[in-house]
């Protein structure tokens, strides 16, 4: 046997387990510690002096009532006559020497107040009270068999108090990490219980008290035990006053949650970032083996992954500049590997990557077109399923992307019949097959210009929120989750990508992020209404675009097809000779195309029908 080792495992499990239970007996130290504390300093010269003159002031009034009393006596016994002069005079004197022994013993109190024994004697003579008796006791009691329990309950109080105070004043084992920053070892050091239960009460926290904090890898964490009326909200609410004791700096993230046991809170100081060390560049190695979810990012507090449902209606908000765009592209991503994706772009930047990847649209009637052709593809769906009596549809997802959603509703929100289609989009999609997804910078569902209509917004249950405006647009945001204040995530490029997942818990979580190149990367797969059949056969296909134009004027499929027989051989090359919009010619290329109007050469290249034959 290792004697050694032995003695080290016993050694450093003793002083864990010291290490355990010396913040329970911290309160308890302190007090005492203040006690004699206020003691020591009352017992001053001039409060002795004072002591000592009203103790011989109520002697000398005893001693008086005593002779007055006695006079009393004696005038009674000399006279039967309670009106006699004698006896008259010896209650009024008895009365008076009362009156003035009464005030001096009140002076004699109030000056041992201010002159207090000390608070050893003061244990001393307590413990005394019940150590005497007890010991007495346990002789009385004892005839042929010695009766300790009198005796040995006083040892143990006595032993209780000195075992309280000698853990309440132990100087916690504190391992110094060499990669902790300053910061850091500053905050651990203020966060020690013995620093915090002797400067909490200058900060209104008296009655909580700490445990020694931890350094995990997303930051500091400790354990607050809540004395008295405390309650997790009622600390949550002092958190200015946790930074201020703390010393912390205000752009510092300090959470207040509750912990797995009544009556304690968790206090999290975010001062390292679990995702720092992994890349946030997302590839399609990311995505999930299980096909119900995808990934949304990492846990800045634990590491862990944060998977969200496929197949469920999402919303994605965030102000202008929080990375709302990128942190959107991996979830489109994984639709678009899974099955199939629309993206209706209401700003029209967004498009510009992705227009060559899926089916986008930006303009006006390419939007109405999308949306009645998703609600048409819907409508489809719903009567291939009655006939082969399915209530879930079992062929590819079809993903409908809506981003921006306040210029989208701006777009067609005097149309009724197209508003009505996508909210319909939004409630009944999803056991077809066609998920509404909705990003917007402006989370509000009132007002001239809301970003996500009122009645869609109750049909997105998954809910992503970066940094947003203030708390009416976090309670869009994020439900009844908004108490997770996405409105507070500071405002600094390192936290761009950075928000909270609905139901998740309040801890952050970093994004993935997908650049321009790796979208471009994805494979080419433009969405048509025959591709998304579940076993049966497709109806006729329908048209995004309009075909034909009023007598006598030239329809776009005429300009574009006019174009490239002139030689026009690249899309923004038809763009520039014919002045309309990419989205447009895109789509009537499309057209043209499918006719055998125009092929493509292998290079990319347009050329007319015939000459490419």
């Amino acid at each position: 046997m290792d004697w050694k080792q032995a003695w080290s495992t016993t050694t450093n499990t003793t002083t864990a387990a010291l290490d355990s239970l010396s913040p329970v007996f911290v309160p308890f130290a302190a007090r005492w510690d203040m006690e004699a504390d206020r003691r020591t300093k009352l017992r001053t010269p001039e409060h002795l002096k004072t002591l000592m003159a009203t103790q011989k002031e109520h002697n000398a009034a005893r001693s008086t009532l005593s002779t007055a009393k006695s006079q009393k006596l004696t005038a009674r016994a000399a006279t039967n006559n309670p009106f006699a002069a004698s006896r008259r005079a010896a209650r009024v004197a008895t009365k008076a020497a009362t009156r003035h022994e009464r005030d001096t013993r009140d002076k004699l109190k109030e000056a041992r107040v201010n002159y207090p024994t000390t608070l050893k004697a003061r244990a001393i003579q307590a413990h005394s009270v019940h150590a005497v008796p007890g010991a007495i006791a346990s002789a009385l009691m004892s005839t042929q068999h010695l009766t300790v329990w009198p005796a040995t309950t006083s040892a143990l109080l006595i032993g209780a108090n000195v075992a309280g105070l000698a853990l309440g004043r132990r100087k916690l084992r504190v391992e110094v990490d060499e990669s902790l920053s300053l910061e850091e070892r500053q905050l651990m050091a203020r966060l020690d219980p013995a620093y915090w239960v002797e400067h909490a009460p200058d900060r209104g926290l008296s009655g909580t008290v700490t445990t020694p904090p931890a350094m995990e890898p997303g930051g500091i964490r400790c354990e607050v035990r809540l004395d008295g009326t405390w309650t997790v909200k009622t600390l949550a609410d002092k958190a200015d006053s946790i930074r201020a004791l703390l010393g912390a700096r205000t752009a510092l993230r300090v959470r207040i949650t509750s912990a797995s046991r009544g009556g304690w809170a968790v206090l999290s100081l975010a001062t390292r970032s679990a995702a720092a060390g992994v890349s946030s560049l997302w590839t399609p190695d990311r995505i999930p083996a299980d096909p119900l979810m995808m990934s949304l990012g990492l846990d800045t507090e634990t590491g862990d992954e944060a998977l969200v449902p496929f197949d469920e209606r999402l919303l994605v908000s965030g102000a202008s500049g929080t990375g709302k765009s990128w942190s959107f592209r991996p979830l489109m991503a994984t639709a678009h590997l899974r099955g199939d994706l629309l993206l209706i772009d209401g700003k029209g930047e967004e498009s510009n990557v992705w227009e060559p990847v899926c089916h986008v649209a930006n303009e006006r009637d390419e939007i109405t077109d999308t949306v009645d052709a998703a609600h048409t593809e819907m409508t489809r769906r719903k009567h291939d399923m009655k006939k082969r009596g399915i209530s879930v549809w079992d062929g590819r997802q079809l993903t409908v992307v809506v981003d921006e959603g306040q210029v989208v509703l701006a777009l067609i929100g005097k149309d009724k019949d197209r508003l009505q289609r996508l909210i319909e989009l939004s409630s009944l999609g999803r056991s077809r097959g066609v998920v509404l997804w909705w990003a917007t910078q402006y989370p509000l569902t009132d007002g001239a210009a809301p970003g996500v209509h009122k009645l869609i917004a109750p049909n997105l249950l998954t809910r992503f929120s970066l940094r947003v405006a203030g708390t009416t647009q976090a309670q869009v945001a994020l439900d009844d989750c908004a108490h997770y204040a996405p409105h507070q995530i500071p405002d600094g490029r390192e936290y761009r990508g950075h928000g909270y997942l609905k139901g998740y818990g309040p801890r952050m979580l970093r994004t993935w992020t997908l650049d321009d190149a790796g979208v471009r990367a994805l494979p080419k797969s433009i969405w048509t209404p025959t591709q998304s059949t579940g076993g049966q056969t497709a109806p006729a296909p329908l048209h995004l675009v309009k075909n034909t134009a009023p007598s006598g004027i030239a329809s776009n499929r005429d300009k574009v097809l006019g174009a490239v027989q002139s030689g026009a051989r690249t899309a923004k090359e038809v763009a520039d000779a014919t002045g309309l919009n990419k989205g447009t010619v895109s789509r009537e290329i499309k057209a043209l195309t499918a006719a055998g109007a125009l092929q493509r050469t292998a290079d990319g290249r347009l050329l007319p029908g015939q000459q490419a034959a």
